[in-house]
């Protein structure tokens, strides 16, 4: 006899104000808790001394996680300069320091530098597996951890103000694993000085918006979110971009059962109307609803057929 999973079956996106000192491991646990949901998961960590954006997906929703990752991210942020950290943050030890401070028009004038494709080496205090261990818990430890570099996608970046000699203010909307911590520290190193991130805030992910995102409210040592089921939004939301099509009652159950359907003619032209005429439609992913909007299946266009491979069970 199979068990029982523990909680209830909620499906969807809730978007979370995270507040400064969780960890996200932390505030998907309570999200959990508050929704009795089978399950949960996050769509790009934050670190504690971070707050903003924080997007969980509860149920059914987790399988759409990899899409809402992908998405482009916009953080604000303020760099230290004069310090350098261990942790490349505010929460870390000064390793080093330094009397330079930049002026308004030497950063501006960097700042081309680094955006568009841009190498950087992640913080040894981040989540990255190291021979399957965390990179931060083996920091943590004293090890000296090595990072291979990597390229990443920064579209534009901003210098918001000069509050005083010792900070800058930022704003970047950057592609998937860029970090802001690198970001701010290579920044400093280029500027003839050294340099931390003293505070930062996510305020998008893809459609997610800091708008539409609800704070964890703290009453003694519980935290809840007024009218919760309020602010959970459909399965659908993580898939902005994705071409959606509606499927006959008849096919939503071949497709749930992991069976292809033959694209019919109507279906088709729905898909090109969204492409360009160059666009080859041959692998192309799309997301497969009933006429009542309920999440069928993710499925990719192959010989004229389209195949899940990843189905909702709702």
């Amino acid at each position: 006899m199979a068990r029982r999973k523990k909680g209830q079956p909620v499906h969807g996106w809730v978007i979370i104000d995270k507040p400064q000192g969780m960890t996200s491991t932390q505030v998907v646990g309570a999200v959990r808790r508050i929704f009795d949901a089978q399950k949960a998961g996050h769509a790009g960590t934050l670190d504690p001394m971070a707050t903003g954006v924080l997007a969980i997906a509860l149920g059914e929703a987790t399988k759409t996680v990899p899409y809402a990752m992908d998405a482009d991210k916009t953080y604000r942020f303020t760099a230290h300069w004069g310090e350098a950290r261990d942790t490349d943050d505010a929460e870390g030890k000064v390793t080093a320091t330094s009397d330079r401070r930049p002026t308004k028009d030497e950063i501006e004038a960097l700042l081309p530098r680094f955006t568009g494709a841009v190498v950087q080496v992640p913080p040894a205090y981040s989540a990255i597996k190291v021979q399957g261990e965390r990179a931060y818990d083996l920091a943590r430890e004293g090890e000296v951890v090595e990072l291979a570099p990597r390229t990443v996608e920064v579209h534009e970046a901003w210098l918001l103000d000069q509050p005083d000699a010792d900070h800058a203010e930022f704003e970047i909307r950057c592609g998937k694993g860029t970090y802001v911590r690198s970001w701010v520290r290579d920044l400093a190193q280029a500027l003839g000085t050294v340099g931390h991130v003293s505070q930062l805030r996510r305020t998008r992910i893809g459609g997610f918006t800091e708008d539409l995102a609800v704070p964890l409210a703290r009453e003694g040592g519980n935290v809840h979110i007024p009218a919760a089921f309020e602010h959970l939004r459909p399965i659908a939301t993580a898939l902005d971009g994705i071409p959606a099509l509606a499927v006959t009652g008849q096919e939503a159950l071949r497709l749930r059962s992991g069976n292809p359907i033959l694209i019919r003619a109507n279906l088709f032209a729905k898909i090109a109307e969204g492409q360009s005429e160059t666009d080859d439609l041959q692998g192309l992913t799309v997301f497969l609803q009933t006429s009542e909007g309920e999440p069928v299946a993710l499925a990719e266009i192959a010989q004229g057929e389209l195949r899940p491979f990843r189905v909702f069970n709702l």
